[in-house]
């Protein structure tokens, strides 16, 4: 009997399809922790935790482009000028992450073998709001870390949907896990209102809105808003003259993901911004 899979979908949370779920009761994924914060105190923070930002995403006429800047911080030291903050979960989405990139990146693990279990299982894709509230569940599952100031993460979600219509789809999340469709764009991290400002500017003031500008001119606007974040924000890298580092930036479109290269990412900058 062939089991009906818009059904199944619908209660993607507690589903046998649900991989999460199947990796608690196996003991493999350890449990939400407990918020340790005593009565009438606050959470004790013993070390500063590694943490990456700043992460945008904006619809253009080829997609959804998302960018990320490569710094990762502890406090006020540069941990690491090469991270990779925009991780691909299937052939169709894209996970960027600002905050902990270890709880981020052991999020992305987990959202992509979800994706591959329900493939496998059901025999069919999941759908675009089945992935949207499984990254969901995995924050809010997370919380009792962020409570204790170790494991915050606030990450952007672009995809492409091919039902009922074909369309691009971005969503951003807060440290809850609430979830927010963006109609153009989504910026987070602690260079997000610079970058806000500059793609607000841009859609309502530029020669082009965001959605009709094409692919170069896309790069461009990104790297001008991470570059112009890390003038006022320490913990965004923007774009690293002197060791020629440049943010990552991915595209998500009917035809699948495409990382640019940093070659034209370089060439962009020189020719438009630098």
């Amino acid at each position: 009997m062939e089991r009906s899979p818009v059904a199944f979908d619908q209660n993607f949370s507690g589903a046998v399809g649900d991989f999460s779920v199947l990796l608690r009761r196996k003991g493999l994924l350890a449990p939400a922790a407990a918020n340790p914060v005593p009565q009438g105190g606050t959470p004790q923070k013993m070390w500063q935790p590694t943490e990456a930002t700043t992460i945008l995403a904006f619809k253009f006429s080829g997609g959804v482009l998302v960018a990320g800047d490569r710094r990762a911080t502890a406090g006020n030291t540069v941990v690491y000028d090469r991270a990779d903050k925009v991780l691909e979960i299937d052939r169709h989405s894209i996970m960027a992450i600002a905050g902990v990139p270890a709880t981020a990146w052991e999020m992305a693990r987990v959202l992509e073998h979800s994706f591959q279990y329900f493939r496998r299982t059901q025999l069919q894709e999941m759908s675009v709001d089945g992935k949207v509230r499984a990254l969901s569940k995995l924050l809010r599952d997370n919380f009792g870390f962020v409570m204790q100031g170790v494991g915050v993460v606030v990450p952007i979600f672009a995809t492409y949907d091919s039902h009922p219509k074909p369309e691009a789809r971005l969503y951003f999340y807060d440290a809850m896990g609430a979830q927010f469709e963006a109609t153009d764009y989504a910026a987070t991290g602690s260079g997000s209102p610079a970058v806000r400002g500059i793609l607000f500017y841009e859609n309502n003031w530029g020669a082009k809105p965001l959605q009709e500008l094409g692919e170069d001119e896309a790069v461009s606007i990104a790297l001008r808003a991470l570059d112009t974040a890390s003038q006022s924000d320490t913990a965004t890298g923007g774009v690293d003259r002197g060791g020629k580092i440049y943010p990552l930036i991915k595209i998500v479109s009917r035809d699948g993901i495409t990382t640019l290269p940093e070659s034209k990412i370089a060439a962009v900058f020189k020719e438009t911004v630098a």
